[in-house]
């Protein structure tokens, strides 16, 4: 399969999530905003529902948490039943690795900037329901005193056994939200596990400094099949980890910003790259 192309059932081409299965909605729909409401939600209910959903199945150490709900019933529908709005999408801001991921971008510390770390629609949102979460996301952020925020797409499609696990994405709603294509993060080398999730350079630096969240690494690998680590989890990992995953090297990921204060300016835009779709008739 050319990893460049993929099919989707014509003409769906907005993609969505549900218990980490993709799906698309037709692109022409558009999303009526009396329908939605959108909230700060705690962090245990957005990981609940990033972990339940999202491809990655991991969930980031984050700053402002942000959920998309559905009010498509009355309001007093839901005082009479004593429930609120389903959630039916998250926005997480989350902490890059490294601070110089964001003040390369934007002016100040790393704490006037943020990264947008995963974002995610469920399959009965409308289409353009991204372009709206995202503009309004954008609007809080600037309340909270943001400058400036980035994300980054991940255009590298996972293949294992010939099997296509995940076609990547371009970044498509980044561009239909007028962001800034900076070019492509840092080159790395993924750790993927059979069902396509990497195993993050993060998880790996807890264990071999087996700082703070070890315990919750050392977790993912025995999942997939690894023994209980002892003392050393370093070793540990360094045995399981390539009899667990294949390396595949990334050349990084798409890098789009945004700025939210008008003393910021970014340079012009790079050229944004689109996909060529193989599609499928109905």
């Amino acid at each position: 399969m050319n990893p460049q192309t993929y099919q989707v059932p014509f003409p769906f081409a907005c993609q969505r999530w549900r218990d980490r299965r993709t799906s698309y909605r037709p692109a022409g729909e558009t999303i009526r905003p009396a329908d939605y409401e959108i909230h700060p939600i705690s962090m245990m209910e957005a990981k609940a529902f990033v972990t339940h959903h999202h491809y990655m199945h991991s969930y980031p150490s984050c700053r402002f948490r942000y959920g998309l709900f559905s009010n498509r019933l009355s309001n007093q529908h839901w005082q009479d039943n004593g429930l609120r709005p389903e959630l039916v999408g998250v926005a997480v801001m989350s902490v890059p690795q490294h601070p110089a991921v964001l003040t390369n971008v934007f002016p100040g510390t790393p704490d006037d900037s943020t990264d947008l770390g995963r974002f995610i629609l469920l399959d009965t949102v409308p289409a353009n329901g991204e372009t709206y979460f995202l503009a309004r996301c954008r609007e809080l952020l600037k309340k909270e005193g943001i400058v400036g925020m980035i994300a980054f797409s991940d255009d590298q499609p996972r293949i294992i056994n010939n099997t296509l696990l995940f076609p990547g994405h371009y970044g498509t709603i980044y561009q239909a939200s007028v962001a800034v294509l900076l070019g492509r993060g840092a080159p790395k080398t993924l750790h993927l596990f059979p069902d396509g999730q990497a195993f993050e350079p993060r998880a790996q630096s807890k264990l071999r400094k087996k700082d703070s969240g070890w315990e919750y690494a050392s977790e993912i690998l025995i999942k997939y099949g690894a023994d209980k680590p002892g003392k050393d989890t370093r070793a540990w990992m360094d045995h399981w980890l390539p009899r667990l995953t294949t390396r595949m090297r990334h050349k990084g990921n798409l890098k789009y910003a945004w700025t939210l204060h008008r003393s910021v300016t970014l340079p012009t835009s790079l050229p944004y790259p689109k996909r060529q779709y193989s599609v499928a008739p109905l």
